[in-house]
């Protein structure tokens, strides 16, 4: 088919790089601007746009896709279907009726669930244990429309945001495939969303990420897993030249107990509002990534250490 692809992370380029495989002709790719990066913050293109630009393919970066002369530019591509993954921004009905065969989203959970922005962080902050992706035709209301497909994902404990999008994208992949093969045919099955059970993934704010250890341990652990890997969980570790900022990436919950915020052991065993984490994976601010082993060899942490 010819086809819009409009998208912008990794998550997204899963996708586009299998309807490219499948021979689809995408004749335009749409992405978000490209954005300060990287520790220098120079301006770098959005991973979908970079393999736009990598495979001399048309595209465009606009700033909203509300503006009439983007709208005009998207109505003249003369397209059978437009697919969305992950773009970043709310399409006008223009340009989600524009194509032939109508506009098709994938979205990271069981709608109606998790509408909205972060539906895979917000699954695994609320300990849910199954979350999904699904083949949604665009409606104008807020992923409102009736899905096509849908591919169950299980959320393991020690899964984080980052292990669920990697499956959820290979999945994902497959299942737009094979949805578009059965919209060309005319064979697509459409169901439209329950009315009932609808929750909203808001789009994850900054000043979320700090953790707080009087809350329950489990809703630590879920919080630090749903925010890894970015924009990481964090806490303040005290050291002999003061307190240094420590992304905590993955963690297991534990039942042990003492004061809130209060290492239990010298293995990173911290306890919570009730029971306790065990920080697994942590990151001090400025460096790598690192194992919990591979931290406390360069910066051990006693039991009866503080954290803020």
């Amino acid at each position: 088919m010819r086809l819009a692809f409009l998208g912008t992370p990794d998550f997204a380029l899963t996708v586009l790089r299998r309807l490219a495989a499948d021979g689809h002709d995408v004749v335009c790719i749409y992405s978000q601007p490209p954005a300060p990066r990287g520790r220098g913050q120079a301006l770098k293109p959005s991973p979908v746009h970079a393999f736009a630009l990598e495979e001399g393919l048309t595209a465009r970066t606009p700033s909203s896709m509300r503006d009439p002369e983007e709208i005009a530019a998207f109505q003249a591509l003369g397209l059978d279907a437009a697919v969305v993954v992950a773009f970043g921004q709310i399409l006008p009905t223009e340009v989600l009726e524009a194509p032939r065969l109508g506009s098709f989203n994938l979205h990271g959970s069981l709608l109606p669930r998790w509408r909205g922005a972060a539906p895979v962080q917000r699954a695994i902050m609320a300990g849910d244990p199954v979350t999904g992706v699904q083949v949604m035709r665009m409606t104008e209301g807020l992923d409102e429309g009736p899905i096509l497909a849908s591919e169950t994902l299980r959320i393991g404990p020690l899964d984080t945001a980052g292990t669920v999008f990697d499956r959820m994208a290979q999945a994902g992949a497959g299942l737009m495939s094979e949805t578009l093969a059965a919209v060309a045919r005319g064979e697509a099955l459409e169901t439209p969303q329950a009315q009932a059970g609808a929750t909203y993934a808001k789009k994850i704010r900054p000043k979320e990420a700090r953790i707080d250890w009087k809350t329950p341990g489990r809703e630590v652990d879920w919080k630090i897993r749903g925010l890894s890997p970015f924009p990481g969980a964090w806490f303040m570790l005290p050291t002999e030249r003061g307190p240094v900022r420590v992304k905590a990436l993955l963690s297991g919950f534990e039942d042990a107990d003492g004061p809130p915020g209060t290492t239990l052991d010298d293995r990173l065993l911290i306890a919570c509002g009730s029971g306790a984490v065990r920080l697994l994976k942590v990151q001090r601010e400025g460096r790598g990534p690192q194992d919990a082993e591979a931290f406390l060899n360069g910066h051990p942490v006693p039991a009866g250490s503080a954290l803020a």
